[in-house]
């Protein structure tokens, strides 16, 4: 279904697993948020595999006719990529170059069910995010609360003094992929906001009005 308004990202990347879990539940939501980039002309960057939901993805956003490049290590070539791929594939030396260079296209990252590398990925951009290194959203598609145990690990964090309040806040979470893009874009008018109230310095803008508008 077509969205109302064209979408402020032009290109998201989505960190997922080169399985597919044991449960139809994560490829169903893998295929709905292939769905829903294409249903707002998001084009997709991702980690290049053509297995798991990686492979269910990517597939599902080519067919929509949008663009798609999957970026991988020469050494994961022949563990992820199992028959054609789709889209454009640009072969890497490691991992760092890797998240690099996803980083570096995509405008936002979302982060599907997946294992450590998915994990590992996703908070390094949240780590990102924290020391200002960008201000792209970062969101978990939390399928039937596969990372609530996350969300809560944040949460302790900020209990217990190793998380600031509003880092915290760089973590958008939902369980459908519709209702985290309209987080994700809400989030962006919030960083449009604050970098107007930072750059034109308008006075009445106390610093803690401009945290919460960078974080909300």
């Amino acid at each position: 279904m077509e969205s109302n308004s064209r979408s402020k990202f032009k290109i998201i990347c989505v960190f997922c697993g080169s399985n597919p879990g044991h449960r139809k539940v994560f490829s169903d939501a893998a295929i709905e948020l292939g769905n829903e980039l294409v249903s707002r002309k998001i084009d997709l960057v991702y980690g290049g595999g053509s297995v798991g939901l990686m492979g269910l993805i990517s597939q599902k956003v080519y067919e929509g006719g949008c663009h798609v490049l999957g970026v991988i290590p020469k050494a994961l070539v022949p563990i992820e990529i199992s028959g054609e791929s789709v889209g454009d594939v640009k072969i890497v030396s490691d991992m760092h170059e890797r998240k690099a260079e996803m980083a570096s296209q995509a405008d936002a990252f979302i982060a599907l069910p997946g294992g450590y590398g998915t994990m590992e990925e996703t908070l390094e951009m949240i780590t990102w995010a924290q020391l200002g290194i960008h201000k792209k959203p970062v969101g978990l598609l939390n399928v039937e609360g596969y990372y609530n145990s996350l969300l809560t690990l944040f949460d302790n964090g900020v209990e217990e003094g190793f998380i600031k309040p509003g880092a915290r806040d760089i973590v958008l979470a939902a369980p459908t992929a519709r209702e985290l893009l309209s987080k994700m874009e809400v989030l962006t008018l919030a960083n449009f906001l604050y970098l107007f109230v930072m750059f034109k310095g308008i006075p009445r803008f106390n610093h803690s009005l401009r945290l919460v508008l960078f974080f909300h």
